[in-house]
């Protein structure tokens, strides 16, 4: 595994966290989206670095 691909799901589970306590925390839904979407961004872009499909 490489050092980048480390680095975007780890972001990308940090922002899953994030998703999680703003939720509790009744935070506004447009903040919740937004973290949300860079989240599955950084879970999928290192997913597929790591299968190869997108270096």
């Amino acid at each position: 595994m490489n050092g980048l691909n480390t680095i975007l799901i780890v972001l990308g589970l940090f922002l899953a966290g994030g998703v999680y306590s703003f939720q509790k925390q009744q935070m506004p839904r447009s903040v919740i989206v937004l973290l949300l979407f860079g989240s599955v961004m950084c879970l999928l872009a290192g997913v597929l670095r790591i299968q190869g499909i997108w270096e």
